[in-house]
C-alpha cells in the first residue's frame, strides 16, 4: 500500500510537531512519524524532567540551608524519592500527551507510529507502508553515545534515559563525563542524598567553557560534598560486590572508584544508523550527523534535517529555530541561515551558567582583540539578599568596534538575565549601549549595565 502527501516529516521532536502545524496551516497534507515517544528528548528524557528534578533538588537544598535565613527545622528532612521521581514523570506525561493531541488533531495531517525507513529518494516504509512526499524533513533526535571503554557492557550503567526511570536512591552515584548532562545529575542526586564521585577523561570539567568557568563549577561542586576527579584517562569497569567498579588511574588519589550505581554521560549521538540514508543520497559526517547547508536543506534535494541529528546545535532551542528557519523560507520567502544564530545555552547547575557568543578564551583563540570586565556575584545585591553569591558575571566586546562579542553569567538567575546580552547582541549593541541602558532594581541583570561600563582591554 501507498500513500502520497505534500510533506512527511520524521519524529516528534521539538522541531516536528511545530513544522507539522505551519505546514498543514498553508494547505498541506502531511505525515508525521513518530517510532516511540512524542516529544522527543527534552519532553521525555531531557529538559523537562530533568529540571523538575533539579527544582527537587533545591528545594532540599534551601531546606536544609533553613536555619541561614532564621528558619527553624527540627530534625533531618526526609527524600521522598519514589514522590520525586512521580513528580518528574507527571510533567513528562503531561507534555508528551499535549504534543500528541496537537499533531492527531492537524487537519490535514497523519499521524504514522513504527520505525522509518528510506527505500528511495522520496519515498520512506513505515509498519509496511510506503509514504511518498516532495518534501521530507528529518527530526530524529539522539541518544547516548557508549564509547568502547574496557568493561562498558560488562557492567550496568545508566545513562540519561534509565537514570530517571530508578524507583530508589542511590548508595552512591558514579557519574562519569564531567559535563552538562553528568553535572547536572551529580548535582540533583547529591542533593537528594546519594554520595557522588564525578569522573572527568579531561584535565577539568565543561572543557569547552574558559578555565575560570570550570573551576567555579568544580568549587560549588565539591562545596556539596561531591568528589571531583579530573585527568581519570584510562576509565574502565568491572563488576563488584557493591556495585559498580570504575577504573580512573588519576594522576592522583585512589586508582578506583567503587559505587552503587554508575552514570554514563560523556556524549550524545545521532539516530540517524538505521533509516536508509544512503537509499535517499543523503550524506552523513564520520560520527553519523546529517550534513546540512545554512538552509538546513541536506544533499538530497527535497530533503531537510533539524534538530539533534544535523550537528547544527544539541538544544531544544536550536531545534525549534531549525523548523522556524525552514518554515519561514518555504512558506514566507525568506531567506534565512542557521549561520544567523547567536549560540546561547544553559548548564543547570545550581548556581546556573547562563553562556552567549564567544567567551573570552575564544575570542583570543581566534586572534580577536577584547575587552571584558567581569563582577563576582558578592557583589551583586540581589544575589547577596538570596544568599546565593557563588560564580560570577562576564561580558565580553570587540576591543576595536565596542559591539558585544558576549556573556558569561555563572550565578543565582544567570539563566534568565543572559538574555539581556543576547538580546543586545542580536541588535548589534556596543558595550556603551548597554552602559546606558537602565535595569530594574533589585534583579541580578542590573549589573550588566555597570559591567558594561567597566569593559577594558
Amino acid at each position: 500500500m501507498s500513500r502520497t502527501f505534500d510533506a512527511i516529516i520524521v519524529g516528534a521532536g521539538q522541531a516536528g510537531p511545530p513544522l507539522a502545524a505551519r505546514l498543514d496551516a498553508a494547505g498541506m497534507r502531511v505525515a508525521v512519524i513518530e517510532r516511540h515517544l512524542f516529544g522527543g528528548t527534552c519532553v521525555n528524557t531531557g529538559c523537562m524532567p530533568t529540571k523538575t528534578l533539579v527544582a527537587s533538588a533545591y528545594a532540599a537544598h534551601m531546606v536544609r540551608r533553613a536555619d541561614d535565613f532564621g528558619i527553624g527545622i527540627s530534625g533531618e528532612i526526609a527524600i521522598d524519592f519514589a514522590k520525586v521521581m512521580a513528580r518528574a514523570h507527571a510533567v513528562t506525561l503531561n507534555a508528551r500527551a499535549g504534543v500528541e493531541k496537537w499533531v492527531r488533531a492537524l487537519e490535514r495531517g497523519a499521524v504514522f507510529t513504527g520505525h522509518a525507513r528510506f527505500t528511495g529518494p522520496r519515498t520512506i516504509l513505515v509498519d509496511g507502508e510506503e509514504l511518498s512526499a516532495e518534501r521530507i524533513f528529518l527530526n530524529v533526535g539522539g541518544r547516548a553515545l557508549v564509547p568502547d571503554m574496557p568493561g562498558v557492557h560488562d557492567v550496568p550503567l545508566l545513562n540519561n534515559s534509565s537514570l530517571l526511570a530508578l524507583d530508589h536512591l542511590p548508595k552512591h552515584l558514579v557519574v562519569i563525563g564531567g559535563s552538562y548532562i553528568g553535572l547536572e545529575f551529580a548535582q540533583m542526586f547529591r542533593r537528594f542524598g546519594a554520595d557522588v564521585t564525578v569522573v572527568e577523561k579531561g584535565e577539568r570539567l565543561v572543557s569547552r567553557e574558559d578555565p575560570q568557568v570550570s573551576e567555579a563549577i568544580q568549587a560549588i561542586l565539591e562545596n556539596e560534598g561531591i568528589a571531583v576527579r579530573t585527568g581519570a584517562e584510562c576509565i574502565h569497569f568491572a563488576k563488584h560486590r557493591d556495585g559498580v567498579q570504575v577504573g580512573v588511574d588519576c594522576d592522583s588519589g585512589d586508582t578506583e572508584v567503587v559505587g552503587s550505581h554508575a552514570l554514563l554521560a560523556v556524549g550524545r549521538r545521532p539516530n540517524t544508523d538505521d533509516l536508509g540514508l544512503d537509499m535517499a543520497g543523503i550524506v552523513t559526517d564520520a560520527h553519523g550527523y546529517i550534513t546540512v547547508n545554512e538552509r538546513l536543506e541536506t544533499s538530497a534535494q527535497g530533503v531537510w534535517a533539524m534538530g539533534d541529528c544535523n550537528g547544527r546545535g544539541a538544544f531544544t532551542h536550536t531545534a525549534y529555530n531549525d523548523h522556524e528557519i525552514i518554515a519561514d523560507n518555504l512558506l514566507a520567502g525568506a531567506d534565512r541561515k542557521v549561520t544567523d544564530r547567536i549560540a546561547c545555552y544553559a548548564l543547570y547547575t545550581d548556581p546556573p551558567l547562563g553562556r552567549v557568543g564567544l567567551s573570552a578564551g575564544a575570542a583570543r583563540a581566534q586572534g580577536i582583540a577584547i575587552k571584558t570586565a567581569e563582577r563576582p556575584m558578592t557583589r551583586v545585591g540581589r544575589a547577596v539578599e538570596k544568599a546565593e553569591t557563588a560564580g560570577f558575571m562576564q561580558i565580553v566586546s570587540d576591543a576595536a568596534t565596542d559591539r558585544i562579542l558576549g556573556g558569561t553569567i555563572l550565578g543565582t538567575g544567570g539563566d534568565e538575565a543572559i538574555h539581556s546580552i543576547l538580546d543586545m547582541m542580536a541588535n548589534g549593541a556596543t558595550a556603551a549601549k548597554l552602559r546606558d541602558t537602565v535595569h530594574i532594581h533589585p534583579t541580578v541583570a542590573e549589573l550588566l549595565p555597570t559591567i558594561a561600563g567597566m569593559v577594558k582591554a
